[in-house]
């Protein structure tokens, strides 16, 4: 097994990991080595992209059909910005 060593450890902190260690009945040491086991051992959330929040949020609207309205086939036309 491998050592590791932390320095510079903020003396609340240390004060907090010896009352959680207790309250558990174990060593610091021990306490340390749960926190850590638990905490990168999890599984980490799936983050989702965008697309699929917005296909998630507006699923429901899916299944209205929309109509489309008549297209216009007349040539628009041109527009004289000097008159």
């Amino acid at each position: 097994m491998a050592n590791l060593v932390i320095r510079n450890i903020e003396d609340s902190l240390k004060e907090r990991l010896r009352v959680q260690a207790a309250h558990h009945g174990r060593s610091m040491e021990e306490e340390l080595r749960c926190i850590l086991r638990e905490t990168l051992l999890k599984e980490a959330p799936v983050k989702k992209a965008f697309g699929s929040h917005l296909h998630a949020r507006f699923t429901a609207l899916a299944s209205t059909a929309l109509e489309l309205p008549p297209r216009n086939t007349d040539l628009a036309s041109g527009v004289d910005f000097l008159a």
